[in-house]
């Protein structure tokens, strides 16, 4: 138990001292987990709403394979990218291996399905409630998709929240594509993996403490979100379709 109380003491006056270390592993974390978070949802939020639209051969095949990428190991994502950012590998080149960009990189990809099962879903789901609305007023399934996604505006912050949280946890991709590189590529889940190995509990314990605290974060921001969203949101027959000369323009 002593152990423990002093691991967490030390960890407690870490953080309290504003660590020097500690604030280099928490930044680079936030900034990986954050672009790869912007990039993801940049590209996810347009495939989720295009999927939710279009009706097309081999969507359901689509669809089965975006799911199951919902459960992809990261360690796997990281080794694919390893064998293609390596020198003898077809991107070798860009030399990205052991980077900043190879771990936003490897989060994007693991991000990238989550957001756009997520869309694609409440998308498809205001689909059903306003779509034979839209389509009577002349929305072809580009506008209808925009216009869903205006909509459910509300909700999408809410998945690019849970999308922040699923990346700045992630650790296996990071660990095999950024190498762990204290000053460079080290973040918290790859520093904790490491600090307790080596026995260093005060910094492994002060980091978990940290990213505990990001992820509580997450999810009272995310409760806020919902809780908002079911007071404030209204459906598209309540502001979108009775909209003053949105069907005048689509004429």
């Amino acid at each position: 138990m002593s152990l423990i109380e002093d691991s967490l003491r030390s960890a407690w006056q870490l953080m309290a001292s504003l660590d020097a270390q500690l604030l280099s592993i928490v930044g680079r974390s936030l900034a990986v987990s954050g672009l790869a978070c912007l990039l993801a949802c940049s590209l996810g939020l347009w495939l989720g709403a295009w999927l939710a639209v279009q009706r097309f051969a081999g969507r359901q095949a689509l669809l089965a394979v975006l799911n199951t990428s919902l459960a992809l190991p990261s360690v796997l994502v990281g080794l694919v990218l390893y064998l293609l950012l390596s020198r003898s590998g077809p991107l070798g080149f860009l030399g990205w291996l052991f980077s900043f960009k190879a771990m936003v990189l490897a989060q994007t990809i693991l991000v990238l399905p989550v957001v756009v099962a997520l869309v694609r879903q409440q998308v498809e789901d205001a689909d059903r409630a306003h779509g034979e609305q839209l389509q009577s007023l002349g929305a072809g399934p580009k506008v209808r998709a925009l216009l869903l996604l205006w909509d459910e505006r509300h909700a999408l912050v809410t998945i690019a929240v849970a999308a922040f949280g699923r990346a700045i946890s992630e650790v296996g991709a990071v660990m095999v594509v950024g190498g762990n590189i204290e000053g460079f590529t080290r973040v918290m889940t790859t520093a904790i993996a490491l600090e307790t190995s080596k026995g260093d509990l005060p910094l492994a314990l002060a980091l978990g403490l940290v990213l505990l605290g990001v992820v509580l974060l997450l999810h009272g921001l995310m409760a806020l979100l919902s809780a908002w969203y079911g007071r404030s949101g209204a459906g598209l027959g309540a502001h979108a379709l009775a909209a003053p000369g949105w069907s005048k323009g689509r004429e």
